[in-house]
C-alpha cells in the first residue's frame, strides 16, 4: 500500500502542475481572444493560475479534514523556494538582487510571512476571519500591481504576470484549443489535488508520520517544482534575474492567497510544532533573501551552496525529529 501510495502521489504532482499549467495557458489565451488586456490577464488568470497547484491542494486538504496538509504545504514551499529554488540556479549563474522593483517585493513578502504568523499565533486553527484578512492581502497586492503598471514602473513580479499574454509561452492560437486547455486544466488541478491529498494522507498514517511533515517535505517540493524548473532554466539560458521575482511572487500569493482560500474553506490547523520551528524557519530564510536584495549583493555559487546545505538541514531535522 506504501509503494502505491507513493506512486499516485507522484502522479498528483505531476497532473497537478501540468493541469495548472494547462489552465493558465487555455485562460489567458481566451482572454486574449476576447480582447481582454495583457495587464488584466496578468494581474486576474495568470496571477492566480500559477499559484493554483499549491492553492487547489490547500483547499481540498481542508475540505477533507486534513488542514495540517495544507498548513505544512504553504510554509515547505515558500521554504524550499528561497533555499532550492535560488540555491541551486546560484550555482549554475550568479543571481543579481539590483533589479527595480525587487526590494519593494522583498518587503511585501517579510510582511505577508509575519502577518501569517501573527494571525496563526492569535486563534489556531485559523478561522475565516483571518482567511479574510490574508484572501484581502492578495486583493490589495495586485491592485498596488495595477496601479504600478499604469504608472510605468518597472517590477519583476508584474513582468512576469504579463509576459505570458505576449506570445511567448506557446499559448493556443484557436478558440477552441484555449476553451479545451482550460478544461483539460480544471480537471487536471481537481484530480491530482485529490490523490496528492488521499496520497499524503495515507503515506502519513502508514509511516504514523504527521500529515504536516508529508506538507512540508514531499507537497511542498512537489509543489514547487514548477518555481525551481523555471529559474534553473532561466539560469541556465543566462537570465537569472527571472529567480528573485519567481520567488518572491510565488511566496506573496502562497502566505496571502493560498494561505486565505484554506481558511475560508474551513478551519485551517497550524500544528503546535510549527511555532517552534518551521514558521521560524520560513522568517529566518525571507529575512536573509531580504538582507541580499538590501545590500545588493547577488547571490553567488557560495551563497547558493549555502542555501542547499541549509535545506538539507532542515530535511534532516524533519526526519530526525519528524514531529512524531
Amino acid at each position: 500500500m506504501l509503494v502505491a501510495a507513493g506512486f499516485l502521489l507522484v502522479v498528483g504532482i505531476i497532473v497537478l502542475v501540468v493541469g495548472g499549467d494547462l489552465m493558465v495557458r487555455g485562460a489567458a489565451a481566451l482572454a486574449r481572444h476576447w480582447g481582454i488586456p495583457a495587464l488584466i490577464v496578468g494581474l486576474t488568470i495568470v496571477a492566480f493560475g500559477t499559484s493554483a497547484p499549491e492553492l487547489v491542494v490547500a483547499v481540498q486538504a481542508v475540505l477533507q479534514g486534513a488542514s495540517e496538509l495544507a498548513t505544512g504545504n504553504i510554509v515547505g514551499s515558500n521554504i524550499a523556494n528561497v533555499l532550492l529554488a535560488l540555491g541551486i540556479p546560484a550555482l549554475i549563474m550568479a543571481i543579481p538582487t539590483n533589479m527595480s522593483g525587487v526590494a519593494r517585493n522583498a518587503f511585501v513578502c517579510v510582511f505577508a510571512t509575519i502577518l501569517f504568523m501573527v494571525l496563526a499565533f492569535m486563534q489556531n486553527p485559523m478561522q475565516i476571519w483571518q482567511g479574510a484578512i490574508l484572501f484581502g492581502g492578495i486583493l490589495v497586492y495586485l491592485a498596488w500591481m495595477f496601479r504600478l503598471a499604469r504608472s510605468g514602473a518597472e517590477d519583476p513580479i508584474l513582468a512576469e504576470m504579463t509576459e505570458i499574454d505576449e506570445g511567448e509561452d506557446g499559448l493556443p492560437d484557436q478558440q477552441w484549443k484555449s476553451a479545451l486547455f482550460l478544461i483539460l486544466g480544471l480537471v487536471g488541478l481537481v484530480l491530482g489535488g485529490k490523490l496528492i491529498v488521499d496520497n499524503a494522507t495515507i503515506i502519513a498514517r502508514t509511516l504514523e508520520v504527521p500529515e504536516a511533515l508529508i506538507g512540508l517535505t514531499i507537497v511542498a517540493i512537489g509543489t514547487s517544482l514548477p518555481e525551481i524548473a523555471t529559474v534553473v532554466i532561466a539560469a541556465y539560458r543566462g537570465h537569472p534575474e527571472v529567480a528573485i521575482g519567481n520567488v518572491l511572487g510565488s511566496n506573496v500569493f502562497n502566505l496571502f492567497a493560498v494561505g486565505g482560500a484554506a481558511a475560508l474553506a474551513g478551519p485551517l490547523s497550524v500544528k503546535k510544532e510549527f511555532f517552534v520551528f518551521d514558521l521560524w524557519v520560513m522568517l529566518v530564510t525571507t529575512l536573509a533573501l531580504t538582507v541580499y536584495i538590501l545590500s545588493r549583493n547577488s547571490i553567488g555559487k557560495k551563497t547558493g551552496l549555502v542555501f542547499l546545505v541549509a535545506y538539507l538541514l532542515y530535511l534532516g531535522a524533519q526526519a530526525k525529529f519528524g514531529m512524531a
